[in-house]
């Protein structure tokens, strides 16, 4: 087994991925990923998976682009995890690891992969193909991989209302007024954090309302909450609030669009809240 400084590789993959965040563009050669095993045609790859897992939506909702932009990050930042955890299992010229993901029978998916031996070749891996849990190339793995794991406390995972909730509006608005719906971005910065606070407090009484409310979602190796913002209309989200725990606190500095919440929100769980879903 070769060990790799899976930090540094998942610092510096998850800073290029915020990059392509902003510009609506795919990881690129720094994902760990495509570090560790060479792909004849990934996106092949991310179709034969689409295929193989239970059926969901993988595009974006607010700027659609098709091929499963959501998936092919989704398996990027699944490996990364899956690396820093060491939860890759190895068996002579051969290892596997989890994607977290089922089939519609909830059989789970592994990415399986064998020792590349061209000479010269950039990666020690290639990828196989995407496997089930009864496939026969899984026999002779006597233990299978793990999911990765992205909490220790499951309360961590529920909004506690009990808490005061500290927002920066004056950082959100000036860092992401290019987030606001039209004609909001183009609102006074006084007015646009009146009806920001108004709509966090509506926010608050949703969630007391329902816990499932608050999301959770996975960014830069912290477990952050996603609550809705509905700014242009009371029955649907415009931005997502990300809110952050510290001692017995919340902290909000930034929003997001609903396209980069589901993103993140995925690395946890299928987002199928009526607020959050592709």
């Amino acid at each position: 087994m070769r060990k790799r400084n899976s930090n540094f590789s998942v610092l510096i993959f998850q800073l290029s991925f915020y990059i392509c965040n902003k510009v609506n563009l795919m990881p690129s050669a720094t994902s760990p990923l495509f570090q560790f095993a060479w792909f004849n045609d990934f996106r092949t790859s991310i179709n034969d998976l689409a295929s193989l897992a239970m059926n969901e939506s993988w595009d974006y909702k607010q700027n659609p682009q098709g091929n499963f932009p959501i998936l092919f990050n989704y398996i990027h930042h699944t490996f990364a995890k899956i690396e820093a955890e060491a939860k890759i299992e190895y068996i002579g010229d051969f290892c596997l690891y989890n994607t977290g993901l089922v089939t519609v029978n909830q059989e789970e998916i592994y990415g399986y992969f064998e020792k590349n031996k061209k000479p010269n070749a950039r990666n020690q891996w290639f990828f196989h193909g995407w496997r089930k849990k009864s496939d026969r190339d899984l026999m002779k793995f006597t233990r299978l991989p793990e999911i990765a794991n992205y909490f220790d406390n499951p309360n961590d995972l529920i909004y506690d209302s009990r808490l005061d909730l500290r927002i920066n509006v004056d950082h959100i608005i000036v860092d992401n007024k290019l987030r606001f719906p039209v004609p909001l971005n183009t609102m006074d910065d006084h007015l646009l954090g009146s009806l920001l606070q108004g709509t966090i407090e509506d926010a608050k009484r949703r969630i007391r309302r329902n816990y499932k409310t608050a999301i959770p979602q996975y960014f830069k190796g912290k477990l952050q909450l996603l609550l809705p913002l509905c700014l242009t209309s009371k029955s649907q989200a415009d931005l997502a609030l990300v809110v952050e725990k510290e001692s017995d606190t919340y902290r909000a500095t930034t929003c997001l669009t609903l396209d980069m919440a589901i993103n993140n929100a995925g690395l946890i769980a299928k987002p199928d809240d009526e607020w959050l879903k592709p």
